[in-house]
């Protein structure tokens, strides 16, 4: 009963973007810089690594909807990808244990890879979104401005900017290494891959909290205004701070008034704060395209196809609308 309940998450919205396997697939074929498998071998061997490229890939996505699933639960979800969420459909408890039955399972293909270096880095990345929601659910006190205006990008941003790389750019960044890693490539072209992996994860997540003031429910698949509504406290509200610090007073409330939440909205509306805040998802987008573009050069027509769809993966980061 889990399993298909896990299953049929998958189905829910199965036209939306599968991001991670996406890029971890770019990656894997923008890395297979030969006709032969790392280790010399022929055809057969460098089918087996593709294989494991693609397993690495489905594993990604594995562990990241088990995170949504919990996710779902912790903040009382009603709805994902535009239908009813898991947690709507049965108790808290089941859909729980559904993401534990995914996340299990992740795991051990993960250690069917046989690679020590790889399981680590997956494995961590399942440790940086605990932390990463732990941070956003705890709201820790160094997150509140109204007493820290003066250390604010000390204090304020860099706590968000921990949390988006723990909560959401961790998985994707050591995924794009790991595939490297599986790729037999050096360790100079395995940081390279980390890099466009983190920046791209910390653009995707920018991106998303503008969307949530932006966007509506229809496009977004979830309520419009819906982090804030449960209190976190996103990049254009930070930027919008440092023009309006009268925002911090609301900010320190937490949200628990409707009123505060559209008052907030109207003081971000006034400011440049959703403006500076793609502005910074396109510094991180940049960095991941530099990233592409840093990798040993190739003859190889399909390589040099993905290393593109990678470097406009990035613009599409910045430029979607969902």
């Amino acid at each position: 009963m889990l399993a298909s309940a896990a299953g049929d998450f998958f189905k829910m919205g199965a036209e939306r973007k599968k991001f991670r396997p996406t890029v971890i697939l770019l990656m894997a074929s923008a890395l297979n810089m030969s006709t032969l498998a790392p280790d010399g071998m022929l055809e057969t061997s460098y089918n087996e690594l593709y294989d494991r490229q693609l397993s690495i890939a489905v594993i990604t996505e594995m562990i990241h909807a088990a995170s949504l699933l919990h996710s779902d639960v912790l903040d009382d979800t009603e709805t994902r990808r535009g239908i009813g969420s898991l947690n709507c459909f049965m108790e808290n408890k089941m859909a729980v244990l559904a993401g534990d039955v995914l996340l299990s399972r992740a795991l051990v293909a993960l250690t069917s890879l046989g690679n020590n270096e790889v399981v680590a880095l997956i494995s961590r990345s399942v440790q940086h979104q605990v932390t990463g929601e732990t941070m956003q659910m705890t709201a820790a006190s160094e997150q509140r401005c109204s007493s820290l205006y003066d250390s604010f990008f000390g204090c304020c941003m860099e706590y968000y900017m921990e949390k988006t790389y723990n909560k959401t750019a961790a998985l994707i960044s050591n995924s794009c290494q790991a595939v490297s890693i599986i790729t037999g490539q050096t360790a100079e072209v395995s940081m390279l891959a980390y890099d466009y992996g983190r920046n791209l994860g910390v653009a995707f997540q920018l991106i998303d909290d503008v969307l949530d003031f932006t966007g509506t429910s229809a496009s977004l698949g979830k309520g419009s205004l819906s982090a804030i509504r449960h209190g976190i406290i996103a990049a254009p509200i930070l930027f919008a701070i440092e023009e309006f610090p009268q925002l911090c007073k609301i900010v320190d409330r937490g949200f628990q008034n409707p009123a505060d939440v559209d008052l907030a909205s109207e003081i971000l509306g006034k400011s440049n704060g959703i403006q500076r805040a793609i502005e910074l998802a396109s510094e991180h987008a940049n960095l991941a395209a530099a990233a592409i573009k840093s990798l040993p050069k190739t003859d190889n027509a399909d390589v040099r196809r993905s290393r593109q769809a990678l470097v406009d993966l990035t613009r599409l980061v910045i430029t979607r609308k969902r």
